[in-house]
């Protein structure tokens, strides 16, 4: 019972560290996208 309460504990934190990396993706895409549309409208 302890190594199965300990296995899910790693994978739970493995599983709410994945979600903060997508997020973290998620806003380096979105700003990444910003800074194109502004270059785009400067360069017009």
């Amino acid at each position: 019972m302890r190594t199965f309460i300990g296995i899910a504990a790693i994978v739970g934190a493995l599983l709410v560290s994945a979600c903060n990396t997508v997020e973290g993706v998620g806003r380096d895409v979105e700003s990444a996208g910003r800074t194109v549309a502004n270059t785009a409208d400067d360069a017009k």
